[in-house]
């Protein structure tokens, strides 16, 4: 008796719905509910993202950008409004307390695209604070970090007007060469251009004078007398032959 060398399709798919119609509604819901967890996290995300920066918008004072990260830590509202609070404690001269605040921020945010303008801004309260040298080394650290970020010029500048005052007049143009060779194109360049002329053109620093030294009165020397005038020699009388009467 013959048989069939094939199976009826209609058949195998009606067996295998019967066998599987229930894992393929698990899976099926599972979906469903992912899509729906995703799409309601998004849009809770996207709703307290856009309170958060409403709520920065309208901040005016520390403590509004203080409670702007309190409520809402992990969003991007809240990373600019650890910058805009250390820029009002800078305001108030609270140069301690900003660079507490600007550190918190990369702390929390370190691949933050504005970390190198923390950075600036804490080396800057640091020269504020007369902490030159530790300025000094923020800005070197931030130009070796990340020389091709924004904030590595302006850095390397800063640095040439420190190595100035500190009369590393050496080191001061090697700066400024490196701004001019590796940023070209900046805008920090011509600055770099400038300083370098002034720096070519400046003295040696001159040694300070000696201080003066109070020598008792006794001990002095007695001024110069001015020499005495001599009197005029008198003058000449001309010698006036002597002549006889004269013959008749």
């Amino acid at each position: 008796m013959p048989t069939l060398s094939s199976s009826d399709p209609v058949l195998e798919t009606q067996v295998f719905w019967d066998r599987h119609k229930n894992k393929v509604f698990a899976a099926l819901v599972l979906a469903l509910l992912a899509v729906a967890a995703w799409g309601g996290y998004r849009m809770y995300s996207d709703r307290r993202s856009d309170t958060a920066a409403n709520l920065l918008t309208a901040a005016k004072t520390a403590p509004d950008f203080q409670k702007v990260i309190a409520q809402y830590p992990d969003t991007a509202a809240a990373g600019s409004a650890w910058l805009f609070l250390a820029e009002e404690q800078r305001k108030e001269k609270k140069f301690s307390e900003a660079n507490v605040t600007l550190q918190s921020f990369i702390d929390k945010n370190p691949q933050h695209q504005l970390k190198g303008t923390a950075r600036m801004a804490m080396a800057a309260n640091l020269e504020s604070l007369g902490k030159r040298d530790e300025a000094l080394t923020v800005y070197q650290r931030l130009a070796a970090d990340d020389p091709q970020g924004f904030s590595a010029p302006i850095a390397l500048i800063s640095e040439v007007h420190i190595l100035k005052d500190k009369n590393q007049v050496d080191e001061a143009r090697r700066v400024c060469e490196t701004i001019i060779t590796k940023y070209r194109e900046s805008l920090v360049a011509s600055e770099a251009s400038r300083q370098l002329r002034l720096l070519k053109g400046s003295e040696p620093p001159q040694p300070p004078p000696a201080p003066a030294v109070n020598v008792p009165s006794f001990l002095q020397r007695p001024p110069d007398q001015p020499a005495a005038a001599q009197p005029a020699p008198p003058p000449l009388n001309p010698i006036v032959p002597k002549t006889g009467p004269k013959r008749p």
